[in-house]
């Protein structure tokens, strides 16, 4: 009771008085044991007495040597202050960049105001360890939803707490591929710094709260019970500002998510060997696949980032339409027909080798998980299918590969072809190792244009258009590429990557303008060096980032099916497709797994 002023004769102090009272004779007594203490160091330094160490005054007890204790006092609100304010935020932090406004942070939180009960409840050593549990638990709550921000602005989706790690040394090599090693060390030691800061910075202000409370444990009672009220009142009658509800338990949401999350990561993997044991072609005769297309050069070629959005976006739907549309028009004069519709992918933004796996499997490849099961498996792809025939040699063209790439037997690929077998040595172009351009004139100098060849089946992977974007490339010369050197003064004067992605306009632009180069230098191949036996269906992996997207197209991208023998598309004229390059609005959808077994059934015997 030592911190209660004595009541004054023949006057009865009413509580708050009484707290305030004791507030004030609290801090005249703090600042008399701080004087007491500062008398003591000074007698022992008279004295001579321990070391110098032993008689140097703890940083607590120099702060209020240096400081009135008017200013000892507003410094300690300050802080206090500021603690509030961090332990608050945390609290109301969306985990969408979208979602981060004024009106996010005006509302009530469920979680605040019980655990601000919990702490009044407990005795004092529960108290402090539950202060610092709790403080320590919403740091990493606050960093996971830091983490979801970046996973909804590259995937659209939140971070997997099962699935994803093995995406985090990708975004990393993406970060040096990108920006360089100096960037890549900014960003990694940067993110590190963030995840320590927050974990300190919650623990610490939670504990500071947890004390202020119990120094005025009834105002902090009374002011828990008028929140509790306030926020059953708010539930109860629906109160709003700007449309975002004022009473919320988002924490308790946004944790429960993530529990269902994690246990459907834990049971994906037996979901997933369940779905991989059926396979309607496992038993077929090899002699009876793919007889359709018996003598053809098939090409299977994945533009980078091609999504619906590159279609139907106001930003890009005037260029790339006119791409599609000049390209269905100079084909046709050169005798080729096409046939186009939609697939949903299974990614969005990044994880091509996800939707490639997918396609060519015919299974759902959504998570790196499933890649690994996959790849380590005998499920056969549609690659695979081809060269068990025995009918084709089947290649692949993989400019975006720079190191040992073992799933390349595992797709069915007798010869692939990286970044480093191309015979490109001209400078990168950011992410891009080689100019889409370059990369199918030299799969024409490799195979497709070698004499006394048989059919060809190649996997073929437009890299151009990854993001981000920039420097970008133009058409050339298809006689003038020679080794790529020509590139060295178009990528010397593009633009900078930092400088376009934090411009959403410019960043769309560069897209726009990646993309349109990609279906040129395709469009251009074909026309140059197709022939009655080429076939080309080629197919966008996945949509690009929501800030290009902005929410247009959901996971669909195009795919088109490109011959000049009619008897090839009239195999497929079932399925509803828009005749040319690019597919109706309408146009049938499909999931991107169910191409495979179509596409087999069309063609086989």
């Amino acid at each position: 009771m030592s911190l209660f002023a004595r009541p004054r004769p023949r006057q009865e102090p009413d509580a708050e008085e009484g707290e305030d009272a004791g507030a004030a004779t609290g801090d005249a007594t703090e600042a008399g044991e701080d004087a007491t203490e500062a008398a003591g160091d000074a007698a022992e330094g008279e004295a001579g007495t321990g070391t110098e160490a032993d008689r140097a005054p703890s940083p607590r007890r120099r702060l209020h040597l240096r400081l009135s204790p008017r200013a000892a006092r507003r410094v300690g609100l300050a802080v206090t202050v500021l603690a509030g304010l961090l332990l608050y935020g945390a609290l109301l932090l969306p985990n969408r960049v979208e979602r981060l406004s004024a009106g996010a942070f005006l509302r009530l939180p469920a979680e605040g105001i019980l655990l601000a009960a919990l702490l009044l409840a407990l005795p004092a050593r529960a108290r402090r360890i539950a202060a610092v549990v709790s403080g320590a638990a919403l740091g990493l709550v606050t960093v996971l939803k830091l983490v979801d921000m970046g996973f909804y602005q590259v995937l659209a989706r939140p971070f997997d707490l099962v699935l994803d790690w093995e995406l985090l040394d990708g975004a990393t090599g993406y970060l040096k591929e990108s920006f360089g090693r100096g960037g890549q060390v900014l960003v990694v030691t940067g993110a590190l710094v963030l995840l320590v800061a927050l974990l300190a910075l919650t623990t610490l202000a939670m504990v500071r709260i947890a004390r202020l409370m119990d120094a005025h444990r009834r105002r902090a009672g009374r002011t828990a019970v008028v929140l509790g009220t306030a926020w059953i009142t708010c539930v109860t009658l629906g109160v709003q500002i700007a449309g975002v509800p004022v009473a919320t338990k988002g924490n308790t949401e946004f944790l429960g998510n993530r529990v269902a999350q994690v246990r459907a990561g834990l049971r994906d993997a037996e979901v997933f060997e369940r779905q991989a044991a059926v396979d309607a072609f496992a038993d077929v005769p090899p002699g009876e696949l793919l007889g359709g297309l018996r003598g053809k050069d098939v090409l299977f070629t994945f533009v980078e980032s091609y999504g619906r959005t590159a279609i139907e976006h106001p930003d890009s739907a005037a260029r790339i339409g006119a791409v599609l549309d000049g390209g269905t028009e100079s084909l046709a004069a050169a005798g080729f027909g096409a046939r186009s519709g939609w697939l949903r992918s299974p990614v969005t933004g990044a994880g091509s080798w996800l939707a490639h796996s997918t396609f060519l499997s015919g299974l759902w490849i959504k998570n790196q998980q499933r890649y690994r099961t996959l790849t380590t498996s005998d499920r056969s792809t549609l690659t695979r299918y081809f060269r068990d025939t025995g009918a084709w040699r089947t290649v692949g063209i993989v400019p975006g590969v720079r190191r040992a790439w073992p799933e390349g037997a595992y797709f069915g690929l007798d010869h692939v072809y990286d970044s480093e077998r191309l015979g490109y040595h001209g400078p990168y172009f950011s992410w891009t190792p080689v100019p889409d351009q370059f990369a199918l004139a030299a799969f024409e100098r490799l195979e497709h244009g070698r004499r006394d060849r048989g059919p060809l089946m190649a996997e073929i992977i437009l890299a151009s258009s990854h993001n981000p974007w920039v420097p970008g490339t133009r058409m050339l010369d298809w006689d003038a590429l020679g080794d790529g050197s020509v590139y060295e003064e178009m990528a010397a004067e593009g633009e900078d990557p930092e400088d376009v992605l934090a411009d959403a306009d410019r960043l769309r632009g560069a897209y726009r303008e990646s993309v349109a180069y990609s279906l040129t230098s395709l469009v251009q191949w074909l026309e140059r060096y197709g022939d009655d036996d080429t076939v080309l269906v080629f197919l966008g992996d996945h949509q690009p980032v929501p800030a290009v997207t902005d929410g247009r197209g959901g996971t669909d991208v195009p795919i088109t099916v490109v011959a000049r023998d009619e008897k090839v598309l009239d195999r497929i004229a079932g399925w509803g497709w828009t005749p040319g390059l690019k597919p109706a609005e309408d146009a049938p959808v499909w999931r991107m797994d169910a191409f495979r077994n179509r596409f087999l059934t069309a063609y086989g015997e």
